[in-house]
């Protein structure tokens, strides 16, 4: 699935992933391929991705690695949208 990470500076990752979990305001909850429609607020937490991802050198200062290997964002709050194999977190 396609994912896009989006912040009011600018697009901190743009590509392809195999998982997104993120912290939902009633709780994390996690999207893989083909998941159902959602739009969801979010609340401060970790955006944690799987998959090969690069980072972009400007913003890898932003993101940190999991014990699982996964790729974290830390956010204070923002929205997610899955729909048709495409995920957007509008992150603050």
């Amino acid at each position: 699935m396609y994912l896009e990470i989006v912040s009011p500076e600018a697009t901190l990752f743009a590509g392809e992933v195999t998982s997104v979990t993120v912290p939902g305001v009633d709780g994390e909850f996690q999207m893989l391929e083909n998941h159902a429609a959602i739009v969801s607020l979010l609340q401060e937490g970790n955006v944690k991705v799987k998959g090969n991802i690069t980072i972009e050198e400007a913003f890898q200062d932003k993101f940190s690695k999991g014990s699982n290997g996964e790729t974290i964002l830390a956010i204070t709050s923002g929205t997610v949208e899955m729909k048709d194999n495409k995920v957007i977190v509008l992150a603050d």
